[in-house]
């Protein structure tokens, strides 16, 4: 192996391929808004959807190809004229483009799917490549489930395409079928054996059926590909396509054992994930690596300690560098004494051994009851311990009105502990959770950067409880609040006056209270 590193392009295809996930549609403004993301986090290559599948398709490739002048756009197609054609119009105005043609090449396709022979489909192969060359330079072939196809077919096809001008070979494991030895070896195979073979540039589309899409994509680097095709949050068809936070971390961690390099811009990553999860709907598994919520988080009072000793402990990355908040601690049963302290520490909260005891017991027995312990009750632990009140803001009483023939409206009862006073307001909103936030935005003016809200559901029946996730962005820092309550509202409500509570404890910043009482926003 030299230590010459590699270049390796990557081709998007979330706008395309992973919008083909059930459920995951997106119009075309909010197709442009993430097409916008994904340049700043610096894909070489977007492929923003299938323009010949609808008029609303057509406009949001047209015009991510007029807006995105620095990025390399895809014109997907068929081998087939009028997708062809419909790609050339729609990505015109890109100052780089290529088109992108697929035909199958798996026996079980054809004979089931596309009713033709080998040979017939070498020739619809061969007339649309040369076809769609006479409108552009870069043309790139996928052979489509490449690894269920015969290799000597997957070569002949090859070398037809390339005859007639493909540029880019992508050899797609379309079912997620494909072992990564198997993958490499299918990329050697047609690199030395294709005539032409060395010629063009190859591509790996990974999909994820058997868990294997991020190692099948590497594989195929090691084969000689130098483009893979990947999605946000592994979005797709059946279980996603190769992750594309995954894929680049791997390479960025391992670049001595994969000898490659990427041009992703790493600090983008997690934005682009939550705007990808947020616009489709698809909340991100808790356990999904890189980006899901416990990939930088750690219980296990044994992991805790190391961390807070060296985080190389039991870190390979830097979440912080990805664009990851610093939670790594989650307080929950596991939990040492070590962790507590730290983190009541970060709020300012310094305790004697013998009180930091009390709050541990008691910190044990509220695990026990509900799985984690948040920030705004481990602080209320130490208050009552210490008979103080260390919050700066409390949610003593909230009452909301919400029907089907009337406003959402809420009632909020905040007590400000600097000065020992209580005030109410009221406010609207389209939905309860919304209103609740119009009136704590009253109260606390530091809470008026809402960023995000997470629900989740930790339990079922009747007496089901659901924590609640609140983001909030104060002095260009984000703070997360966490609540857990079996009223999902108030969950909300508590957690995002737990998100405020830590701005102000945090930052030092102290606000003056508005001097209105039940104004309605």
């Amino acid at each position: 192996m030299t230590n010459e590193m590699k270049k390796i392009q990557i081709f998007d295809t979330t706008l395309r391929d992973g919008e083909q996930s059930p459920g995951a549609s997106l119009d075309p403004e909010r197709k442009i808004i993430i097409a916008r993301q994904l340049g700043k986090l610096g894909i070489d290559v977007i492929e923003p959807g299938f323009p010949v599948s609808s008029p609303g398709e057509f406009a949001a490739v047209q015009q991510i190809s007029r807006e995105l002048q620095h990025v390399e756009i895809a014109g997907f197609a068929r081998a087939v004229k009028g997708d062809i054609d419909a790609a050339v119009r729609a990505t015109q105005d890109a100052a780089r483009r290529r088109l992108h043609l697929f035909i199958s090449s798996s026996d079980i396709h054809l004979n089931h799917q596309l009713r033709k022979s080998r040979d017939e489909v070498i020739k619809i192969a061969r007339d649309m490549v040369a076809y769609a060359k006479q409108f552009v330079d870069e043309i790139e072939f996928s052979a489509m489930d490449s690894t269920r196809s015969g290799r000597d077919f997957v070569i002949q096809l090859v070398e037809a395409v390339i005859a007639e001008g493909a540029t880019i070979i992508n050899l797609p494991d379309t079912l997620g079928y494909a072992m990564p030895e198997e993958m490499s070896e299918l990329f050697r195979a047609v690199r030395s054996q294709a005539r032409g073979g060395e010629t063009v540039r190859y591509s790996a589309h990974c999909h994820n059926d058997l868990g294997l899409a991020v190692a099948n994509s590497i594989a195929a680097i090691h084969g000689g590909a130098t483009q893979i095709e990947v999605t946000v949050n592994s979005v797709g068809e059946r279980a996603g396509n190769c992750s594309l936070e995954e894929l680049v971390m791997a390479i960025e961690t391992r670049k001595d054992a994969i000898q490659a390099q990427t041009n992703i811009q790493i600090g983008e990553i997690f934005e682009t994930s939550r705007m990808v999860s947020r616009a489709m709907n698809f909340p991100i598994a808790f356990n999904k690596p890189i980006v899901g919520r416990n990939a930088f988080q750690h219980e296990s009072g044994i992991h805790q300690d190391g961390l807070l000793k060296n985080r190389n402990t039991y870190e390979i990355m830097d979440p912080e560098a990805m664009g990851i908040p610093r939670n790594m601690i989650i307080l929950g049963k596991h939990s040492g004494r070590h962790a507590i302290k730290h983190r009541l520490s970060e709020f300012g909260i310094d305790m004697t051994d013998v009180q930091l005891q009390d709050v541990y017991d008691k910190f044990k027995a509220k695990a026990d009851a509900q799985k984690i312990v948040t920030d705004d009750e481990l602080i209320r632990i130490a208050g009552e311990l210490t008979q103080t009140q260390p919050d700066p803001y409390v949610l003593v009483d909230l009452h909301v009105h919400a029907g089907t023939q009337r406003s959402r409206t809420a009632t909020v009862t905040i007590r400000e502990n600097e000065h020992g006073e209580e005030h109410s307001y009221i406010a609207m909103g389209a939905g309860p959770i919304e209103a609740v936030i119009h009136a704590i935005q009253q109260a606390i003016p530091v809470a008026a950067e809402f960023e995000d809200l997470e629900l989740h559901s930790l339990s079922t029946g009747e007496d089901a409880h659901g924590e609640a996730v609140v983001s909030i962005v104060h002095e260009k820092q984000r703070f997360r609040g966490t609540s857990i309550h079996n009223d999902i509202v108030l969950a909300a409500a508590q957690a995002y006056v737990a998100a405020c509570n830590q701005a102000v404890m945090t930052t030092g910043s102290r606000v003056v209270r508005p001097t209105t009482n039940l104004a309605v926003n």
